[in-house]
């Protein structure tokens, strides 16, 4: 078996960030990239992503197995069946101290592609970086300087932030 027959590391790395984050005492956030596969409420999706907190406390029945993230959550008070598939999670942290991983995600699966739209180069893994900034630190940087090392541990009170730099 050779590395592109090998299964995805994906979902090991956030089972084990998520058996860390509870064994810790922290609260497991996970990043989603949402298209039609995804089944999550709508209404809180924001720029075709949304954040939901996996924790013990706020889900019943989570399961996350190879292929999907499923469990149940309330949201507003409503009861719904979220559904993720592993390969649209964006990112798994910590809410208290935003540390975690990021991943990356492929829209190919997601767009449909029209005749009219050009076609672009896909880019690979190396090309998308995702960093996990406070949100104080959360300002644009400039094309002409490299991005900076991550920080430390954001000062108290500071929630983290996903943010995306391509």
């Amino acid at each position: 078996m050779n590395a592109q027959e090998s299964p995805s590391t994906r979902p090991y790395l956030i089972r084990a960030l998520y058996e860390w984050c509870t064994d810790n005492g922290f609260t497991p956030y996970v990043a989603v990239a949402v298209d039609e596969s995804v089944q999550v409420p709508r209404e809180f999706v924001k720029d075709g992503e949304i954040v939901l907190n996996v924790s013990y406390d706020a889900t019943s029945g989570l399961n996350i197995g190879n292929d999907f993230l499923a469990f149940k959550a309330r949201f507003g008070g409503v009861p719904r069946e979220i559904l993720v598939p592993i390969e649209r999670v964006m990112a798994i942290y910590a809410r208290e101290n935003g540390q975690g991983m990021a991943f990356p995600v492929s829209d190919a699966v997601s767009e449909p592609k029209a005749e009219s739209k050009p076609v672009l180069p896909e880019a690979s893994s190396e090309d998308r970086v995702v960093q996990l900034v406070s949100v104080e630190d959360a300002s644009a940087p400039s094309a002409d300087t490299p991005p900076e090392p991550p920080k430390p541990a954001s000062p108290a009170g500071a929630r983290p932030a996903l943010k995306r730099i391509k």
